[in-house]
């Protein structure tokens, strides 16, 4: 252990930074999977004639599976290796696609779409992938680390969504679900590199954190008001980014836009985020990560009022793109830093995880609601007031965050 943690810089980057890349094109993989299904729901019902809200719900069914299987993988993860369950995510992640298009009723697009599917890409996203780096990093790392690896689940969606829109103009929609399919089957080399358990740095963690189990650090977590207002603002995240990816190319279409200015919208915001989220890595190792986030929520807020008093246009859809980008998953780095910052790497997978399961409640209910306001309504106007509103109050939320770590001899007890 000694040896280890007196090697040179140079040495250590070399040991851990292939790590981060494998992370990081995985995640490119499984999230621009995920991120290119709002493509889908036109086609689908005009197929299948499935309504909005049916098809919308299948989709939720799906946000809210990827977050509540997150927390159970990177339990796994922290106690067996998150080896197994990248390849075991990456075969569930293909089998639900390629069942898709077989499965055309509201069930069968359940069952693939909004479980199999979604569980697979909720074993290798975040949580898993940036808990079996971040234990192998200096801490002074993680947070540009975790940047990284969000940065390539955002050059995803910029890759996948013309690729899939391409696909389905030209071939069908079920084409473009079995091309994915395929895609997803590049993840299973990339769980090689990050198949290893534990790490240097994990092991120079002080003997309070390595005895302590991951019960007592859940109990831990769950009485921290840090960690709770982490989970809100994460919640308020969730519904943002499920109604935003499920129903904007549905809002370019009330516009009389073309579905070409919905596959671009959604790459800018693949684009511009990979710029938002290596900025929020960069930031996050100088700069309070609380702030970070309240800056980002409150920006949600004001560019979404602007974009209610703009002019329907492509121009419009494309700024308006390019802005949420800058904040769209950038909020990763600093949530994930936040809650390594209060409790340690070495139940992240875990602990992170529960965030990411708050996120998807939000999701959820983002992707759910949306469609049932189309149909109620007959256009997003009140999402787009509830969104304002939710951005605000996740804003407010993170300013109490205490970045200090809590003491942690409640495991001693």
């Amino acid at each position: 252990m000694s040896t280890a943690s007196a090697q040179p810089l140079p040495h250590a980057m070399t040991r851990y930074w292939p790590l981060v890349l494998a992370a990081t094109a995985m995640l490119m993989i499984t999230m621009g999977v995920r991120q290119s299904l709002g493509l889908f729901v036109a086609p689908i019902g005009r197929s299948t004639g499935l309504g909005v809200a049916q098809i919308s719900f299948a989709l939720a069914v799906g946000q809210f599976v990827w977050g509540a299987v997150q927390p159970v993988f990177g339990a796994i993860a922290d106690q067996k290796g998150p080896g197994r369950v990248l390849v075991f995510g990456g075969l569930l992640l293909a089998v639900g696609m390629a069942l898709a298009p077989m499965l055309d009723s509201s069930w069968g697009l359940l069952l693939s779409v909004g479980v199999l599917s979604a569980a697979g890409a909720g074993a290798g996203s975040f949580s898993i992938l940036i808990g079996a780096t971040a234990r192998h990093m200096p801490a002074e790392k993680r947070s540009m680390a975790a940047g990284v690896i969000n940065a390539g689940g955002s050059f995803g969606q910029f890759l996948f969504a013309p690729l899939v829109q391409a696909v389905i103009s030209a071939a069908g929609w079920a084409a473009a679900m079995w091309t994915l399919a395929l895609s997803a089957l590049a993840t299973l080399p990339l769980a090689w590199p990050l198949r290893r358990r534990g790490g240097d740095e994990a092991a120079s963690q002080s003997q309070a954190d390595a005895g302590i189990s991951l019960r007592q650090q859940l109990h831990i977590a769950l009485r921290d008001r840090s960690y709770w207002l982490l989970h809100l603002g994460f919640f308020t995240c969730g519904v943002h980014i499920a109604f935003l990816v499920t129903h904007l190319p549905g809002e370019i279409a009330l516009c009389g836009l073309p579905a070409s200015v919905s596959a671009i919208s959604l790459a800018l915001i693949g684009l511009f985020n990979v710029a938002g989220s290596l900025g929020a890595g960069w930031l996050g190792q100088r700069y309070r990560m609380k702030h970070l986030l309240a800056l980002m929520y409150a920006s949600r807020a004001v560019m979404i009022a602007i974009y209610l008093v703009s002019p329907p246009t492509p121009l419009t859809f494309f700024v308006f793109s390019a802005g949420l980008g800058l904040t769209w998953l950038a909020t990763v780095p600093p949530t994930a830093g936040l809650v390594g910052k209060l409790f340690g790497p070495r139940y992240l997978g875990t602990l992170f995880g529960l965030t990411l399961l708050s996120h998807q409640l939000g999701g959820f209910f983002g992707a759910w609601v949306g469609g049932l306001v189309m149909e109620r309504f007959g256009d997003y106007s009140w999402m787009w007031y509830a969104d304002m509103a939710l951005a605000a109050a996740a804003a407010i939320a993170n300013l109490p965050i205490r970045e200090s770590r809590p003491a942690l001899q409640a495991a001693a007890a």
